[in-house]
């Protein structure tokens, strides 16, 4: 069985080429490590393979993870934020990927102005009309970014989303697409540049490159299976 340092090295080797086949840069995607349900001695592991980007999904247990974990390394919100844990969200992360509602934004807004921060967020975006998911539809983004021009603590670096699960990666590519054709759309329409695609993960990461993701989120082919 493979040690953690082979499994990064191996997801590198396969965004690298995923890149290549795409036309792009190895240094336009960024790696994120989703460290949600593993203990700090794993996180520590990771930052010894020269990972330095960390996902978690609950916001109590990165809080207490984080105090554990060595600095210099950052930390995304990449899982629901509920309102009431906005301020402490805030004071933790250094971008929050799955904004869902204009609420949630001024929140978050607010808790960072009391930080003394600007945070970085990305729009989750329901591009597959999933009753069961969060997320804006694709038709409300334009409002959402003219209330965004208003917020002086956020910054609206681009979208997220989450296909159906599948089997197929194949099969998520529709979706990834779409999200990408969505933001060149609203990069014309907002002069917002949007330049994050938050999208795919350990099954699919490859696919959602070649769609044009900024950052993958990639937990289980880094850590091994959750308990």
């Amino acid at each position: 069985m493979d040690g953690m340092q082979e499994k990064v090295d191996k997801i590198l080797d396969r965004m690298a080429r995923a890149c290549e086949r795409a036309g792009r840069g190895v240094d336009e995607v960024r790696l994120i490590a989703v460290s949600k349900t593993y203990a700090p001695d794993r996180v520590c592991e990771a930052i010894g393979c020269g990972l330095s980007v960390f996902g978690e999904s609950r916001v109590p247990e990165a809080e207490a993870k984080i105090a554990m974990c060595p600095g210099g390394v950052e930390w995304e919100l990449i899982g629901h934020l509920q309102s009431n844990k906005v301020n402490r969200a805030a004071r933790l992360f250094d971008v929050i990927h799955a904004v869902d509602s204009i609420k949630l934004l001024n929140k978050i807004n607010g808790a960072s102005k009391e930080c003394g921060k600007i945070m970085r967020v990305c729009l989750e975006v329901n591009v597959s009309g999933e009753a069961s998911k969060y997320g804006f539809k694709a038709e409300e983004i334009p409002e959402v970014l003219e209330v965004a021009t208003t917020l002086m603590n956020v910054d609206v670096v681009g979208l997220m989303t989450i296909p159906p699960f599948t089997p197929d990666a194949e099969d998520a590519r529709p979706y990834f697409k779409q999200l990408r054709e969505l933001r060149d759309e609203l990069v014309e329409l907002s002069g917002f540049p949007l330049e994050e695609l938050s999208m795919g993960m350990s099954g699919d990461f490859e696919v959602a490159i070649e769609e044009g993701a900024t950052c993958v989120r990639v937990g289980t082919a880094i850590f091994g299976t959750r308990d």
